[in-house]
């Protein structure tokens, strides 16, 4: 096989023109979406590799995309982030992009420090992973490169953000329980810490609503600080029937203490997540959770930045990706009457 593969090479194996496969490996328009794929396809089958240097010389752009986050949500006990960041750096290869890890520490974050990569040019658009603190948001949005953020989203409609659909997952999860007759459901999270905890929250109280059960402010437990730290959750007395946690991690937390005070899940209570992450499959009983597509969230923020790097007044609001339940051993039917 020949070891320096050109773009002639490859037009000559389609029948098309240099230009139409640079076009193609470029994601520039005039090529069908059809052709494009197939050219790729046969680009990496035939081992062609650009000269990323050249091109980034050529063009201005360094094909890099900074993706940052938070220090808080990067621990050892953290997986949904860094498996998030996976996903992207995996699908920017597709693009020709490469994503280039930034752990925005807690220091940089109350300092409202910009990461270096800033500075430095060394990306073409910014992919923010995880809430940010309001000051840091503002700072944000003095970036003169384009910028989406990912599982979250604030008072600026003009970042364009991509999130799960929180709010519906959350009501749903909540009618299931409240369908398997559980009427004294609590809620944990700390409402005010991220978009997420609070959307999932609305969606959990609208169910509430709908079902004219009125809200215990006694059945709103947090579970982090305002840092974002985890705390010990505080559990009500008498005890609700059925808890509905903002994320896998904490329900699995919930669960240890329920057992460590003395209770069973489900028998005595029934316990819910969101997410469908590593701690919904390790925790005993398996977690009814809410699993949140990764890849089509990846998918969009990729979609979004690599279009607003190409015509930096795209905008594409606020984007909702769908969940869906995942029905597992945590929820226990309760009959009428008991």
């Amino acid at each position: 096989m020949k070891s320096n593969i050109t773009m002639r090479d490859i037009a000559d194996e389609l029948g098309v023109s240099s230009v139409t496969v640079s076009k193609a490996l470029n994601d520039k328009e005039g090529v069908s979406d059809e052709l494009k794929e197939k050219i790729k396809v046969l680009a990496e089958k035939m081992g062609y590799r650009y000269n990323a240097a050249a091109k980034s010389m050529k063009e201005g752009c360094s094909y890099n995309i900074g993706v940052v986050i938070p220090e808080r949500f990067t621990g050892m006990n953290q997986s949904f982030y860094l498996n998030v960041h996976q996903h992207i750096s995996r699908l920017l290869e597709n693009h020709g992009y490469y994503g280039i890890l930034h752990i925005l520490s807690s220091k940089d974050e109350a300092e409202l420090t910009l990461p270096r990569i800033y500075y430095e040019r060394k990306v073409d658009g910014f992919i923010i992973l995880g809430q940010v603190s309001k000051a840091y948001i503002e700072k944000i949005t003095s970036v003169d490169l384009p910028k989406v953020f990912l599982d979250f989203y604030d008072e600026h409609a003009e970042i364009d953000s991509v999130i799960t659909d929180n709010f519906y997952g959350a009501y749903e999860l909540t009618n299931f329980l409240i369908q398997q007759g559980h009427r004294e459901i609590s809620y944990v999270g700390s409402l005010y810490s991220t978009s997420s905890i609070q959307d999932r929250f609305l969606g959990y109280y609208k169910s509430l609503l709908e079902h004219h059960i009125q809200l215990n402010q006694e059945y709103v437990l947090d579970d982090r600080d305002e840092k974002g730290a985890y705390i010990d959750i505080m559990l009500p007395s008498p005890l609700p029937s059925a808890f509905v946690c903002n994320c896998d991690q904490v329900a699995h937390t919930l669960v240890q203490k329920l057992k460590q005070e003395g209770y069973r899940v489900p028998e005595d209570c029934s316990v819910v997540g969101f997410d469908n992450d590593i701690y919904a499959s390790i925790t005993t009983p398996p977690l009814t959770t809410v699993e949140v597509d990764i890849v089509e969230m990846a998918n969009n923020a990729i979609t979004i930045i690599i279009e607003k790097i190409k015509n930096k007044e795209k905008s594409f609001g606020r984007t909702l990706v769908k969940g869906k339940i995942v029905y597992r051993d945590s929820v226990k039917k309760i009959e009428a009457g008991n």
